[in-house]
């Protein structure tokens, strides 16, 4: 690095307490997993859950009510993801009641708050299924999260379905009892790797990523999509979960000169960068995935914002011109009016819908198996013509990939840069 360089980088540190753009509420070690605590969400307000007031252990079906159980973060900074996940599942489960539920069954939410800490996702898990007793679990958010909760569930023989996460080990063809709704990271970084060189003639590409296994699933990515074009990253950027001390990670980038970053983390660390990166007058091009939290990254960068890409996973939130959306703009207003339309909550709308889907298929006699067989193995689940289609070994449903960028603090769709 030159010392040009060195010192302006020295004087954005002295005065980046001024910038009031980015949260730095995270302190900057791994905080302590906070003790699991139990909400149980009726899928609309004023209705009580079905079953007695403590259901004993047992599949989560009862005559009136399917009992479903989600761990996510609903606290720490990734809370917006998980909030928002567990929005839309309740949305869509809110629309079915409405309707008199699926087969005469009500469908009700337990959620569990791990703050997006591995430990506390097991302890939920465990909790979920032991002493709440339910039926699936769904809409799990996060990689490290994902890979701590699926053996709890697969030793009990519990559908885990729809996790917010693109992660590779999860389309292994050895899990039975899973279910991907979204595209994997490795489809989208190779969308992104695509795009910047056949758009913007970048040859020049970097990475700062989380330092955990999500972190690393979509490092492996981008390392692929790179490596099928003869090409390697030119720099490299750590940052650890659960934290925006990514000082350090900008300082590594900087060395490695380049045109474009992509960037794989949770937003408050991501905007983080962004925001730190464009204070001090880099100009790369700046890119990241759909875990990142669109609508939550949006508002933490402000004005930085502009011109930041961001691949999604499923069609724009606000495109009432799709029958899907429209479905899920409805059903959004009918369960929380006051709610913002988004993303992630679009997500947890299509997850809900695919259970449903699921429960449907089956009747009256309902069973795990059952359900997981009339997903993994049916017809293709149309979802207002959003179609997810398995078979095989392949137990994910999309493999869409939409390129969004933000323009005036808003996201537009786009299908170049």
């Amino acid at each position: 690095m030159t010392e040009p360089l060195r010192r302006r980088f020295t004087s954005a540190l002295g005065v980046f307490a001024l910038v009031a753009l980015v949260s730095t509420a995270c302190s900057a070690g791994d905080p302590e997993p906070p003790p699991p605590t139990s909400t149980t969400q009726p899928a609309s307000p004023g209705e009580s859950p079905g079953g007695p007031e403590s259901p004993p252990a047992g599949n989560g079906i009862f005559d009136d009510a399917v009992l479903f159980g989600q761990s996510a973060a609903f606290s720490g900074p990734a809370q917006e993801l998980g909030l928002n996940m567990r929005l839309g599942i309740e949305a869509a489960f809110a629309e079915a009641n409405r309707n008199g539920g699926v087969h005469g069954r009500r469908l009700d939410l337990a959620s569990l708050d791990d703050a997006y800490e591995p430990e506390a996702a097991v302890t939920n898990t465990q909790q979920l299924i032991e002493t709440d007793g339910v039926f699936a679990l769904i809409g799990e958010v996060g990689t490290p999260t994902s890979r701590s909760a699926t053996p709890v569930a697969a030793a009990a023989d519990v559908p885990f379905i729809a996790p917010f996460t693109g992660a590779e080990f999860l389309r292994d063809d050895g899990w039975r009892n899973i279910i991907n709704l979204r595209s994997s990271y490795y489809q989208e970084t190779e969308e992104i790797v695509a795009r910047l060189i056949a758009d913007q003639g970048v040859d020049r590409i970097a990475v700062m990523f989380q330092d955990d296994s999500f972190g690393r699933a979509g490092y492996r990515g981008v390392l692929q999509a790179l490596d099928r074009r003869d090409m390697e990253p030119v720099a490299i950027g750590l940052y650890p979960r659960n934290t925006t001390a990514v000082r350090t990670a900008l300082l590594d980038l900087q060395l490695g000169d380049p045109d474009a970053v992509v960037l794989v983390g949770a937003y408050q660390p991501v905007a983080a960068l962004i925001a730190w990166a464009r204070y001090v007058g880099e100009d790369w091009t700046f890119v990241t995935i759909s875990f990142v939290g669109a609508n939550a990254l949006a508002e933490e960068l402000g004005p930085f914002g502009d011109g930041v890409f961001v691949t999604q996973v499923v069609p724009f939130p606000d495109d009432d011109s799709l029958p899907v959306v429209a479905s899920y703009l409805d059903a959004l207003a009918a369960h929380d009016p006051d709610a913002a339309p988004g993303f992630v909550s679009l997500e947890g709308y299509l997850a809900g819908r695919m259970a449903i889907v699921g429960l449907e298929r089956c009747g009256r006699d309902l069973s795990r198996t059952c359900f997981l067989n009339e997903i993994l193995r049916g017809a293709p689940v149309d979802i207002d013509g959003f179609e997810l289609r398995f078979g095989g070994d392949d137990n994910q449903g999309s493999d869409a990939v939409f390129l969004t960028v933000i323009r005036d603090g808003r996201y537009v769709a786009t299908v170049s840069m």
